[in-house]
């Protein structure tokens, strides 16, 4: 890998640089099993749907898109909507408070491979932001002490405040990329998710990494990742 070849390096958060995807799994899991428990006529959430209908998307699609695969239709409802109600907006609020319960609770650590890839590429100077459609991703890199190693921080409350759509559209990326001041021929897209992946390659950036945590590498590269690794570390020279 010739970092020097680059100019900016743009990561996905979770599953990427940290291990948040186990928890929003988790949370995902506890939410959508606890809802369709009162659906007798729906077949349970299992891991499988995370990476078919949720993963890398930002929240409320996911809900919506999970939601269609099992023929149930809900309300939009408003960003405003209590965990509580029963809209698309209200079942993703209602993931976002497990999920908040369990970071406050158990914390989180970057991955080692990927901490070891982030001092080399700010011991060579090369710009870098993170590109997540999560809301509370300034929260998880305050938590696993990474915030200073971005220059940008693109997560899902700047992406609407924007008006971006989220990944698959290459937007966000494309807008980081801008924030830091290089074209997308000279940067670097790092992801772990389909979505993800698939958003770099539609922007047509340099170098499109898929780090495959459980996606599969067949399925990263028809989705547009021209390298496949498993782990960051694999990148450092």
């Amino acid at each position: 890998m010739k970092w020097n070849s680059y100019r900016a390096a743009l990561f996905d958060l979770d599953g990427v640089l940290t291990p948040t995807t186990d928890l929003h799994m988790r949370a995902w899991s506890q939410m959508f099993n606890d809802y369709l428990r009162g659906r007798e006529d729906a077949e349970p959430y299992t891991d499988s749907d995370y990476f078919s209908y949720v993963d890398g998307k930002p929240r409320y699609e996911g809900v919506a898109s999970f939601l269609a695969s099992r023929s149930i239709v809900l309300p939009q409802g408003d960003a405003s909507d209590r965990p509580e109600v029963e809209s698309i907006c209200g079942l993703g609020n209602r993931k976002n408070q497990y999920f908040n319960e369990v970071l406050a609770r158990d914390g989180i650590e970057p991955y080692p491979g990927s901490l070891r890839l982030l001092d080399h590429l700010a011991g060579i100077g090369l710009p870098m932001a993170v590109v997540s459609s999560s809301r509370n991703a300034r929260e998880v890199l305050e938590a696993a002490g990474l915030t200073d190693y971005f220059e940008v921080v693109m997560d899902g409350n700047l992406a609407r405040q924007l008006g971006l759509p989220g990944k698959p559209e290459p937007d966000v990326f494309v807008e980081s990329a801008k924030m830091l001041d290089v074209t997308v021929d000279d940067t670097v897209v790092l992801e772990d998710a389909l979505s993800g992946v698939a958003s770099g390659a539609a922007g047509g950036f340099g170098l499109v990494v898929g780090i495959d945590r459980g996606a599969g590498a067949e399925a990263l590269k028809s989705a547009g990742a021209d390298l496949v690794v498993t782990d960051c570390e694999e990148l450092l020279p």
